[in-house]
């Protein structure tokens, strides 16, 4: 049989750079008052292409390419068609809300696109040093992006917090492969897996197992690690915090995936507690600190804390149980995000006029369609049945349970309610009859296709997932086991995917 060329194991990050150079070069040949709004199609046009390449992946058969860097496997490929799909509608969101006057538009429309590059890399990296530079290229984009709307104080300073405290946990992670290659000799993740248990220093890798997951953690903004967290995504600009809060985090989530199942599984019992503890600190902190808030952005930074301690939840799960549960609600929990994200952005505007909950009132009446896809999301974010963040949620408490972490599960659930109050009232203000608020009365907001668009994929994808959630749970749990196998007494756990059994 024939070998793979090497350039098809990294076929979507090509098509995506090849993208973003399209975009800055023509932005380049474009005179300033040249409207630039043409180049987000071409990028998200490119991101189509990108996403269909990763799909055709699924062909080739699974290896490894450019002397054992990155991997071509089901788990890459469903990260890689998350992350595009993420992509795309945050470029279909920026479409119709970025001014049309801005001629920086370019700059923003490459820079999604070149984050894109890093995040898809992430996810294929089985070398610690590329998984380093792929992290870097992400981050740096999403610094960037972080302080685009720069007429304000609040941009640059959410750049600035996200850049230097981003910095130090990435030092964190580069210690740890520096720790790792130490002691084993060897950054690549299969090695290290076979060479880690019988390592003369022991110390050494356990520490680096330490530092390289607060440098992880930090990336999913879970805590204790979330600090930057409500501040950033208040400066930032809402199309870019739809876009921060989902992509980067599921291929942050998939690199941890690696470390812990497939890097480091004989350490399940140092590991598994600790993320335990994540997980309940999370929750907490997160839905605690967002019953107080007024603003919605901060209020929503909040809510992505706790979610991120339900996703660690999964962890607890044995086997391909844990890895399919995690990777099934980074799915769910991105289609809701950015589409609640995507109403924020429609009804709030570019310049964010309304940003308290109380701004929110009557947007039912205002704009009907808005109104009820407000409220809709915000349900499946408490884990109402037929969204996709109840399935989400099932599955990682069900992981959890089968992995023994019961309390862990009702620590979950009691949270799941706690949260309820707050996405609630943001609901109940919607719903609500105007009060006659001049400045919630003059915004009308107004829905373009490419907004439109993004809306309705967005929809679909959490509907998807909580109606009939098999086929993505199928292909969840066919990357969970394409992860190297947990130790021989942890035997994997199926589960059952409910409404839609698999065979």
């Amino acid at each position: 049989m024939n070998p793979v060329p090497d350039i098809y194991r990294i076929l979507p990050e090509v098509i995506l750079t090849l993208t973003g150079v399209a975009v800055m070069l023509t932005d380049a040949t474009l005179a300033p008052r040249v409207a630039r709004r043409s180049l987000g199609w071409v990028a998200a046009f490119g991101t189509i292409f990108a996403l269909w390449a990763s799909i055709w992946q699924l062909s080739l058969p699974m290896g490894t390419g450019f002397s054992g860097t990155v991997e071509t496997s089901p788990f890459t490929v469903f990260f890689h068609v998350l992350i595009c799909g993420i992509v795309l509608v945050a470029l279909l969101l920026s479409l119709d809300t970025l001014p049309e006057n801005s001629h920086h538009q370019g700059e923003f429309y490459a820079l999604v696109v070149f984050g894109a590059v890093g995040m898809c890399l992430l996810t294929g990296a089985v070398e610690l040093l590329l998984v380093f530079v792929a992290l870097e290229i992400s981050s740096i984009a999403t610094y960037v992006l972080a302080g685009y709307r720069k007429q304000n104080g609040r941009g640059p300073e959410a750049a600035i917090k996200y850049f230097l405290l981003g910095s130090f946990a990435t030092a964190f992670l580069l210690y740890g492969v520096a720790l790792i290659f130490g002691a084993t000799g060897t950054t690549q993740i299969y090695d290290i897996a076979q060479l880690a248990p019988t390592a003369e220093n022991h110390s050494l890798v356990l520490a680096a197992l330490a530092l390289m997951l607060v440098g992880i953690l930090f990336k999913v903004s879970a805590a204790p690690f979330h600090v930057w967290t409500p501040d950033v995504y208040e400066g930032s600009p809402t199309p870019v915090v739809a876009l921060m809060s989902t992509a980067p985090k599921a291929a942050t989530f998939a690199l941890l995936l690696r470390v812990v199942y497939e890097m480091f599984p004989t350490l399940r019992s140092v590991w598994s507690p600790l993320l335990w503890a994540v997980a309940v600190l999370s929750m907490t902190v997160g839905n605690l600190a967002a019953l107080r808030q007024q603003n919605v952005k901060r209020m929503l930074a909040y809510s992505s804390i706790a979610h991120a301690g339900y996703l660690l939840a999964a962890f607890a799960g044995l086997g391909s149980s844990g890895i399919a549960a995690a990777s099934f609600y980074t799915a769910a929990y991105a289609a809701m995000n950015v589409g609640i994200f995507a109403v924020i952005t429609v009804a709030s505007g570019y310049d964010e006029k309304l940003p308290l909950v109380k701004d929110f009132q009557g947007l039912i009446y205002r704009s009907p369609l808005l109104g009820s896809l407000l409220i809709f999301f915000l349900v499946s974010l408490v884990g109402i049945p037929f969204t996709g963040g109840f399935f989400g949620k099932f599955y990682s408490f069900t992981a959890a349970v089968g992995g023994g972490a019961v309390w862990l599960a009702i620590i979950g659930l009691l949270n799941s309610g706690l949260a309820a109050a707050y996405y609630l009232r943001l609901a109940l203000a919607a719903a609500q009859k105007p009060s006659g608020d001049s400045k919630a009365e003059a915004a009308q907001p107004q829905v373009g296709v490419a907004v439109g668009a993004a809306l309705a994929l967005a929809v679909a994808a959490t509907l998807v997932l909580g109606i009939v959630p098999g086929e993505v749970l199928r292909a969840a749990q066919a990357g969970a086991h394409t992860l190297q196998a947990p130790p021989a007494q942890l035997a994997p756990l199926e589960i059952n995917p409910g409404p839609a059994p698999l065979p």
